[in-house]
């Protein structure tokens, strides 16, 4: 008994990480143009839409209820329209209820934008019609990454207010620490 304890001790020590909180993980974007590390507390899940190119609730081990959800994916369409949109989300907000910052990242352009309220949920996403669901208290840190070569990247996060503020530095960090490799 003992020598087996000592066998896994010893593995646990000398082996490599895999699958462990603190381990580092680089998410490829834009078909591994775009490079971003990947906070720890980020689950990676199957994405739940097929445009979403990479799909995370946080913190990992969160209940569903206190979970944010996090979501990358290439996309199209104006700066202000995107913007304007991830505000109507939020019921009875208008653009000054939001903070909106433009940073020079990489030498990408990126609007930050931090909206908090009661967010309302399209069941079949945000382009779909029918039944909507309404989460009071939450939060949407988004960013929208400008790229000379592989357009516009939006990194998403939305979930209770609390949660996010936990998240949000280390979502603020991803994104100004994303590298556009030659």
């Amino acid at each position: 008994m003992l020598r087996s304890i000592c066998f896994c001790l010893i593995v646990a020590l000398t082996c490599p990480a895999i699958g462990r909180a603190d381990e580092k993980e680089t998410v490829k974007i834009a078909g591994g143009k775009v490079l971003a590390t990947k906070p720890a507390e980020w689950k990676t899940i199957q994405p739940k839409m097929q445009m979403i190119e990479h799909e995370f609730v946080a913190p990992a081990d969160a209940q569903p209820a206190d979970a944010a959800r996090i979501t990358i994916m290439q996309a199209a369409g104006s700066i202000d329209a995107n913007i304007d949109r991830w505000i109507a989300q939020f019921e009875g907000s208008k653009k000054s209820d939001a903070k909106i910052e433009e940073l020079d990242i990489a030498g990408c352009k990126v609007h930050m934008v931090d909206i908090t309220g009661t967010f309302v949920q399209k069941m079949g996403g945000p382009f779909a019609p029918g039944p909507t669901e309404s989460f009071k208290d939450y939060r949407m840190l988004s960013a929208i990454i400008e790229t000379k070569n592989e357009g516009k990247i939006f990194v998403k996060m939305t979930g209770p207010n609390a949660t996010v503020e936990k998240l949000a530095d280390g979502m603020k960090k991803m994104i100004q620490e994303i590298q556009l490799p030659q």
